[in-house]
């Protein structure tokens, strides 16, 4: 597989992410660790399924304790704190400290070995940061020291997801098929967690079963393994500087479904995120990388 190859893999994880909030919303009130739970193990399901007929990479699962640390870590850890975070803070809020994290990736890229920064990608990744605190702050976010804690939450899940990805490309020979493993792992720790800390709600209707299964099988689901493939093999600096399309598409699709207006303010944030998403890639987008 050459890296552009992966890396427009990687940027598929993106788009199905950005179908997440709108999703999510039609799971109605289903809290989040139950929701966490019921797909992530869809998740897994869906790709174990496809063992069937390739029965050797079940053997994918068998890896080191540190890898399973990063991966359970990093899914089940990045999950948790976010959803800590709003439940201690405004979304809006929790939000944009969040989105640290397409920044942090491309920061930390520069620690790879043959992974150097170049001006154009450290710029892409602040123009998308720019536009992604004007697409929250545009819609009432105001930091509060009242919400610290969720903050403070929010802030560090923007690092376990960053170190999360990075550290994939060190472990480029941990086959893709081991996410399988870490979403089953994430679906066990976070049904405990509703266990002890929320009441079960099921799904009311058809609608919100398929949601809740649209949910497993893309944005819970197929995005990891996609995700997993472009940290490995393709060019981690552009998929961090693209990632923060994923609010701006969310808000897309929300509105689409209704769940939210245009605004110029959206309008401005689009250019600056588009922009700054196309300068970070213009060597892949030239051919050279």
């Amino acid at each position: 597989m050459t890296p552009r190859a992966a890396t427009l893999i990687g940027l598929s994880a993106i788009l199905m992410w950005s179908l997440l909030a709108v999703l999510t919303v039609s799971t109605g009130t289903i809290p989040p660790f139950q929701l966490a739970a019921m797909t992530f193990a869809i998740g897994a399901l869906a790709a174990a399924s496809g063992w069937i007929v390739r029965p050797g990479a079940i053997g994918a699962l068998r890896q080191p304790p540190l890898v399973w640390a990063v991966g359970v870590g990093g899914l089940f850890g990045y999950h948790a704190l976010y959803f800590l975070a709003l439940r201690l803070a405004p979304p809006a809020e929790a939000g944009l400290l969040n989105y640290l994290w397409p920044l942090l990736i491309v920061l930390f890229s520069g620690l790879l070995p043959g992974e150097g920064l170049k001006p154009h990608h450290i710029a892409g990744a602040l123009l998308g940061l720019v536009g992604t605190a004007l697409l929250f702050t545009g819609n009432g976010a105001a930091l509060d020291p009242a919400n610290w804690a969720g903050l403070a939450a929010a802030f560090v899940a923007a690092f376990v997801w960053a170190a999360y990805s990075v550290l994939s490309r060190r472990l480029k020979a941990v086959p893709t098929d081991a996410v399988a493993g870490f979403c089953f792992v994430t679906a066990l720790l976070a049904a405990l967690v509703h266990g002890v800390i929320e009441s079960t709600v099921w799904p009311q209707g058809a609608v919100q079963w398929l949601a809740i299964v649209a949910l497993g099988i893309g944005p819970v689901g197929a995005a990891f393994y996609a995700w997993d493939i472009g940290m490995k093999r393709g060019d981690i600096r552009v998929l961090g500087a693209a990632s923060y399309a994923t609010p701006l598409l969310s808000t897309g699709f929300l509105i689409l479904a209704g769940y939210a207006r245009p605004t110029a303010t959206l309008a401005f944030a689009a250019l600056l995120i588009a922009g700054g998403g196309l300068l970070a890639a213009k060597d892949m987008l030239r051919g050279r990388g």
